[in-house]
């Protein structure tokens, strides 16, 4: 047989075979250099993968070579049944040597000694058909051989699934359909797939014959469900949208229909102009010539005849946001119908709202409030602009002069943005800065008190940056803090090191890292000056799925401050907590040093997975079992919390029940929480109705004593008034910037104000009294990446933290000894323990629950809602209302807050040690890279996917990458009724038992240096990115966008540093591709191949995405208004523009949503 080689690499020479590759088989080689060369090297550092394969051209081994820590090759095997199938896939085994490439005789021979007796590949089984369904997937470990997930596929039985029809008119030039109720369908006339978990949970959706998607009905039990419906009208729109709560009834009145159902309406060119989400009021969007969205309206706004817009330039970039008045919807369209809304640089421009803005204003010239601007190509002239950098840390800087020698200039970036607070006229002002390669290297911005923020950063020949240099002033006249942190890697790019410097203080050692040949984080050395004498060592356990075990060792802390061990399938409390294979926790152990007590909590779950009862433990105590703090939970079908029972430790020692609470609803909305104990303790009880506003914001809490709450266009609390009238009355105002970024926070109580103010992580306080002249705001701390530096103290202070982020226990070095600062320890749903290991904290910081700020009333303040974990909700409905439609939109963590966290209070989240996807550009492999948080973390030669993706594998079959570092498959195309139908994985969050159809491939479950596999799993649900796929679709020739994700706020804003956001839309399809691109070769997009997407074109994401998070539910076409900068990514104008959904099985259903800017 004649034998292929194939070399790939970013440097090709002679050279290059001094490797020891086997000449005898066929193979793909590939290198990519991490550091420059002039000529192919072997000595260079380097990623080095060789790619085997057999006589028909499959994949059978592949090296990746030297690619463990300690420099040795890791091989992953690859084997096929009689029929060619892979049915089995196996964990790559590090070798016990390098070959430099060589093909391994024998790859699983060193598996024993890795992972130990467990089974090491996972496998599926097939039906015996030529469609090679897949009815069950076994995962890789011994305890998961006989817990398979289950596939079934058949037809749907007689009055099975509610049949629902629309009739349309046309009003306002929108449709308005009516739903009605006709009965069910009648047997075998939909499409019925079943996916049965580990733990038996069952997930069931039917689609019609157009691959529509009809019904997700999840079993709860043995005799009840929950159902979704979607409803489409005459033109294969999404109209209606019908939650558990509401489909139980079958038919409704208005008020129901008000409270709970979701309606859309288009226009005629099938744009999303009104939406309806249940608990809230209308929402209106206005579309010019290109398909842009211009102007977006909330009920609120509405009643003041406001509406938000957005401005462009020829690119199609936003380039101005703001407020302006206006009428109805209708005569907003028509003003702007025929027009291009675009706005061209001017020197002169105009001035609005204290800033002098170089634009036209040709259109709507009336703006009432400019919220914000941003400035690409050239920088503008501005009497405030800092100096240009020449060079930053010895790299010279990109320039906006074209007539250079290269050719090279900001042409097509983001250079400025301008961005006003919402609550005053003062603006903060952002410029970004790029080297010669296009990569931002650095960002000045100035604030509104008129200081600054001036990172740069230096980047390796691959752009990973080595160190950093921070330099910051809260006002102009203040001293300057300058803050250097400096980075080192492995030969691979595994972060090694970690150091930290405050002006001239000794050099603090953050973390030193050390990595098990399976490239997991094994030891974390913490603290202190010298590298033999750390602060903490920190020990990390995994088990063979790769999820994380263990936190240093709770049975035994052996000089440690703080052990947690997470338990799956291996708890103690069985008859609590049964054993849990799909993912959930069963039980969490965990152990300070403060005491010394061994402390547990047990998990119970019902079949939607939301946590029914989390039991509490002291298993060594006299009387282990006391349940001093447990806490369990009742719901509806919309997982709106009905009753919440909780107990707290009497002063005898012994339990007592301090919560026995009862909530009333209207819809969602909780309107009263009646306590039966009327205990002091936990919640204050009382019975008082809750306030709300049109938009579902919750306004009062009178058992509180919260009188009064406003909010801003963003739905951000902008006052809150407490016990009003009384002697203790506070008020508590906020300061945000357009974009959402909280800047200020005044809390007054007695005639004495605190003032907080957060620039940039860097945070202030000062308290005043009445009748004092207020005095300069103290600097207190700024974030590490393992805590805080402490300015009043000049201490490092270093957090434990679990694996949800939550603050558990925080120390630093006194000088003499180890001194423990404050311990939290925290009921399932977040209300702290009180009544043991009380300590006094740092009072200026008061970041604990999921690492976020605890606020004077009691409430957590997520980015962009306040949660109450004291009753387990948020009182502001979620900015992605209608991603997830089966579910209430004031949840917290999908009712599993043990696995779930939402830091951002936008979308739920999988644990911290989480990490993202890359993609090697040589080879297409995917890796899951722990270190891989942004672009600007991303090695030379690899793409940044994001915390989730997919891709099409050699087999032709789909490929999602999950955010937990697993993949998943999708089934290949097949035929329903003469329509191609491409069934995938359900949309609705795996984490509840969604899984795909159909497969027709099974990858092995590890995390690892070349990426994790898992099936059907997808923890961190983030909605983040996208990448197109084209399919042919159900409308004609059209090329469809499947939703594919790349993380938005990552490609496209490069972490923090990019200071503008594109708002206006997003082309399905090409659109995505090119402005991702540009991400690419320039290290920046600015979206200017961007349009609105259309409802007829199902599948795909409209909106604006530099700067911002957009989140999709699978195969939806999303229309959605962003804000930009300033003006609004919580304002979420954006829904479901609709329709059938043609190549993706038309089951994908969503709506966008906008996340914070600068996380």
């Amino acid at each position: 047989m004649k034998r292929i080689l194939i070399v790939t690499g970013t440097l090709l020479f002679g050279s290059l075979f001094h490797g020891q590759v086997s000449s005898t088989e066929n193979y793909i080689q590939s290198r990519t250099y991490l550091e420059p060369v002039t000529g192919s090297s072997t000595a260079a550092k380097q990623i080095q993968t060789v790619q085997y394969f057999d006589g028909l051209g499959r994949p059978k081994q592949v090296v990746n070579v030297k690619a463990s820590p300690s420099g040795k090759d890791v091989v992953t095997h690859i084997e096929y049944d009689a029929f060619g199938r892979q049915t089995k896939d196996y964990l790559p085994v590090p070798q016990s040597s390098t070959g430099n490439g060589a093909i391994v005789p024998n790859p699983l021979g060193n598996a024993s000694s890795i992972y130990g007796a467990e089974k090491i590949y996972s496998e599926k089984v097939l039906e015996n058909s030529p469609l090679d369904r897949i009815q069950q997937q076994i995962q890789v470990g011994n305890d998961w051989t006989n817990k398979p997930v289950k596939f079934d596929y058949s037809a749907n039985i007689s009055g099975e699934v509610i049949k629902y029809t629309t009739t349309t008119i046309w009003e306002n030039n929108a449709t308005k359909s009516s739903i009605e109720y006709k009965g069910t369908y009648g047997a075998n006339q939909l499409y019925k797939n079943t996916v049965t978990d580990e733990d038996g949970n069952k997930t069931i959706e039917f689609k019609n014959s157009r691959g529509q998607l009809l019904l997700v009905r999840k079993v709860l039990s043995a005799t009840e469900n929950t159902d979704t419906y979607y409803v489409y009208n005459e033109y294969n729109q999404l109209a209606w949208v019908i939650p558990p709560l509401l489909s139980k009834k079958k038919t409704w009145d208005l008020a129901d229909q008000q409270a709970l159902a979701y309606e859309y309406r288009y226009d005629g060119r099938s744009r999303l102009v009104e939406k309806k989400l249940p608990g809230k009021g209308w929402e209106h969007m206005v579309y010019d010539k290109a398909d842009r969205l211009v102007f977006t309206q909330d009920e609120l706004m509405r009643a003041q005849n406001k509406w938000l817009f957005s401005k462009y330039d020829l690119f199609g970039r936003v380039i101005m946001t703001g407020i302006v008045g206006g009428t109805s919807r209708s005569d907003m369209q028509n003003m702007i119908a025929n027009n291009l809304i675009v706005e061209n640089r001017n020197l002169q421009g105009f001035t609005k709202t204290g800033m002098s803005i170089q634009y036209t204003n040709n259109h709507f010239p009336y703006l009432e409030t400019v919220l914000s601007v941003n400035y690409y190509d050239t920088y503008p002239f501005y009497s405030f602009n800092p100096t240009f950098p020449t060079s930053i840390q010895g790299e010279p800087v990109l320039t906006d002069n074209l007539s250079t020698s290269e050719g090279k200039s900001t042409k097509s970036f983001s250079v400025m943005s301008l961005v006003k607070n919402i609550e005053n006229d003062n603006w903060t002002k952002s410029y970004t800065y790029y080297d010669t390669k296009g990569r931002v290297v650095g960002n000045h911005s100035i604030n509104y008190l008129g200081g600054y923020t001036r990172t740069e950063s230096k980047l390796d020949f691959t752009g990973v940056v080595q160190n950093t240099i921070t330099k910051h002033k809260r006002a102009n006249t203040d001293t300057e803090k300058v803050i250097t942190e400096v980075f080192t890697y492995d030969l691979q790019n595994r972060l090694l090191k970690h150091t930290h410097k405050v002006d001239n203080n000794p050099e603090e050692i953050l973390a030193q890292n050390a990595y098990n040949e399976l490239s997991e984080l094994q030891t974390k050395k913490v603290g202190g000056v010298n590298p033999t004498s750390p602060v903490q060592t920190i020990d990390y356990k995994y088990n063979i799925r790769g999820w994380m075990t263990k936190i240093n060792d709770p049975s035994n802390l052996n000089g440690k401050l703080f052990g947690y061990e997470i338990k799956y399938n291996n708890p103690v409390l069985t008859t609590i907590a049964p054993a849990k294979y799909n993912g959930n926790i069963a039980e969490i152990d965990w152990k300070t040093f403060n005491d010394g007590i061994l402390k547990r909590y047990a998990y119970h779950y019902d079949g939607l997975n939301r946590l029914l009862y989390g039991h509490y433990a002291e298993p060594l105590s006299t009387i282990p079992q006391t349940d001093h703090f447990g806490e369990s939970m009742e719901y509806d079908l919309n997982g709106n919390i009905t009753h919440l029972y909780r107990n707290a430790k009497n002063p005898n020692g012994q339990a007592m029940q301090i919560d026995n609470l009862s909530y009333t609803y209207s819809g969602n909305r909780l309107t009263k929480v009646t306590d039966a104990t009327q205990s002091s303790y936990g919640y204050p009880g009382g019975g008082i109705p809750m306030g709300y506003d049109n938009n579902g914001n919750m306004t009062s809490h009178p058992d509180k004593g919260i009188n009064s709450i406003s909010y801003n266009f963003l739905n951000l609390p902008s006052e809150i008034k407490v016990n009003s009238g009384n002697s203790n009355a506070a008020i508590t105002g906020y300061i945000y910037r357009a974009d959402g970024v909280k800047v200020a926070k005044n809390y007054i109580l007695g005639g004495t104000t605190k003032e907080t103010q957060y620039l940039d992580g860097f945070q202030y306080d000062n308290s005043i009294a009445s009748n004092v002249l207020a005095s300069s705001s103290s600097l207190k701390f700024v974030p590490t990446s393992e805590g805080y530096f402490d300015f009043v103290k000049n201490k490092y202070i270093y957090n434990y933290t679990d694996h949800l982020g939550n603050v558990r226990l925080s120390y630093f070095n006194n000088g003499l000894s180890l001194e423990v600062l404050e311990e939290n320890n925290y009921y399932p749903f977040g209300l702290k323990h009180q009544g043991y290991n009380i300590l006094n904290g740092n009072p200026s910081y008061q970041y604990k629950y999921n690492g976020k700020e605890l606020q004077e009333t009691g409430m957590v303040a997520m980015d962009w809602r306040h949660y109450m974990p004291d009753i387990g909700r948020f009182g502001v409905m979620d900015p992605l209302t209608g991603v997830i439609p089966g579910w209430t939109p004031y949840r917290y963590a999908f009712n599993n807050p043990v696995y779930f966290r939402d830091p951002n209070g936008l979308f739920e989240k999988g644990p911290e040690y989480v990490s993202d996807w890359i993609k090697n550009t040589l080879t297409g492999a995917y890796k899951f890279d722990p270190e891989a948080t942004g672009p600007d973390n991303t090695p030379q030669g690899y793409e940044y996917v994001g915390p989730t993706g997919a891709y099409t594998n050699a087999n032709g079959n789909v490929v999602n990458l999950l955010a937990n570092g697993e993949k998943e498959i999708q089934i290949q195309e097949v035929t329903i009724a003469g329509k191609k139908n491409n069934s995938g994985t359900l949309d609705y969050l795996n984490f509840f038992n969604d899984r795909a159809e159909d497969a027709s491939d099974i990858l092995a479950s590890r995390r690892w240096q070349g990426g994790s596999f898992r099936i059907f799993r997808n923890r961190d649900v983030s909605l983040q990115g996208f990448a197109p796929l084209y399919r042919a679709d159900n409308f004609g020739a059209r090329g469809l966008t499947r939703s594919r994700y790349y993380n938005v706020s990552k490609v496209l804003k490069k972490g923090s540093m990019i200071a503008s956001v594109t708002l206006g839309a997003l082309e399905v399809g090409n659109g995505l591709a090119d402005d991702y691109n540009d991400y690419q070769t320039k290290g920046q997009t600015n979206g200017k191949n961007t349009a609105v997407a259309t409802g007829s074109v199902a599948g795909g994401i409209a909106g604006g995405i530099a700067g911002a998070e957009a989140g999709a539910s699978v195969g939806a076409v999303i229309g959605v208004w962003f804000g930009g900068v300033g003006a609004g990514p919580g304002a979420l104008i954006g829904g479901i523009i609709g329709g059938a959904i043609g190549s993706w099985g038309g089951s994908e259903l969503g709506e966008a949503g906008v996340e914070k800017i600068y996380e």
